[in-house]
C-alpha cells in the first residue's frame, strides 16, 4: 500500500508489493524492492537503491548529502554514488544514512544511528542505538556496533568485531590544529574477531589484532597483540583470551577454522 499523502516522484520504481507510509518523501529514480517498508515520515533523497524486504522506520533519512562547514577537515564534496541498502535489512527511527554508504544484507542500523558518506557496511551487521560510523570506513561483516559508539573516519573494522557502547575511536594525534594533520589522519584498524569493552579509547592509529580483547575503559595506542586480553591506561598485554573464546570455536558457519 503506498499512501496518498506521499510524495513519489514519477521516475521512483517502487515494487508493487511495497509499502509506503503517510508523508514519506521519495526522490528522482529512487528504486525500492519487493515487500520493503517505508514508514511514515521518511525521506528517501534521489537514486537511493533499496532492496528487497527492507523495513525502513518512521522519520528516517536515506541518501542525505555531506555538508562542509568552513573548518571541517574531512568532508570532501564531491560526486558520490547513491546511497545502497542490501535485501532484509532494517533502518530504524531516525537514523541518517548518507550518499555514498553501502550496505550489504541482513543490516540493522538501529534508532537514531548515522552512516556517512563512503562507509561500507558488511553483510549482517548491527550498528546500535545512537551510533556513528563516519566518512571512508570499512566495516567487515557480522559485527556489532552497539550503543553510542563512535567510529571516526578512515577506521577498519575486521569481520565478526565487537565493539561495546561508548567506545571512542579518533584520527587525529594534532587534536584540530597545525596544517600538518591534514595529511596525518589515521583511523584504527580492529582486524578479524577483536573486541572492544565499554567506554575505551582507542588513539589515531591504533591496531586491535585477531581475537584481541581490549578490557572497558581502557586507553589503547599501539597495537594490541593478537589472541591476548589488554587493559589499562595506556592498555597492556596481561594474558591470552581464553580458548572457548576465540572466534573459530563459536561454531558459527560464516567463520572457516584457520588450518593449523
Amino acid at each position: 500500500m503506498k499512501s496518498p499523502q506521499a510524495a513519489i516522484h514519477s521516475t521512483a520504481q517502487v515494487h508493487p508489493t511495497a509499502s509506503v507510509g503517510h508523508f514519506a518523501v521519495i526522490g528522482e529514480g529512487v528504486v525500492i524492492g519487493e515487500q520493503s517498508v517505508i514508514g511514515h515520515g521518511v525521506i528517501i533523497h534521489d537514486g537511493v537503491i533499496i532492496g528487497a524486504r527492507v523495513r525502513v522506520d518512521d522519520q528516517t533519512v536515506l541518501g542525505k548529502r555531506p555538508m562542509k562547514g568552513v573548518i571541517s577537515a574531512t568532508t570532501e564534496i564531491k560526486e558520490l554514488p547513491p546511497l545502497t541498502i542490501g535485501d532484509d535489512c532494517l533502518i530504524g527511527t531516525g537514523a541518517v544514512l548518507y550518499r555514498g554508504a553501502r550496505l550489504g544484507p541482513k543490516c540493522l542500523i538501529a534508532d537514531l544511528a548515522g552512516i556517512r558518506e563512503d562507509a561500507e557496511i558488511g553483510e549482517g551487521t548491527i550498528v546500535g542505538r545512537g551510533a556513528y560510523v563516519e566518512n571512508r570506513c570499512v566495516v567487515g561483516r557480522y559485527v556489532k556496533i552497539e550503543s553510542m559508539a563512535y567510529v571516526a573516519a578512515y577506521s577498519e573494522i575486521g569481520d565478526r568485531c565487537f565493539v561495546a557502547p561508548m567506545v571512542t575511536v579518533t584520527n587525529d594525534n594534532f587534536v584540530g590544529r597545525t596544517k600538518e594533520r591534514f595529511q596525518q589522519f589515521k583511523g584504527v584498524t580492529i582486524k578479524r574477531g577483536g573486541r572492544v569493552g565499554a567506554n575505551t579509547t582507542l588513539l589515531p592509529g591504533a591496531v586491535i589484532e585477531e581475537d584481541a580483547l581490549v578490557g572497558a575503559g581502557s586507553v589503547v595506542r599501539g597495537t594490541v597483540p593478537a589472541r591476548q586480553i589488554a587493559y589499562g591506561q595506556p592498555a597492556r598485554a596481561v594474558r591470552p583470551v581464553p580458548e572457548a573464546q576465540l572466534l573459530d570455536n563459536q561454531g558459527w558457519a560464516d567463520v572457516a577454522p584457520k588450518k593449523p
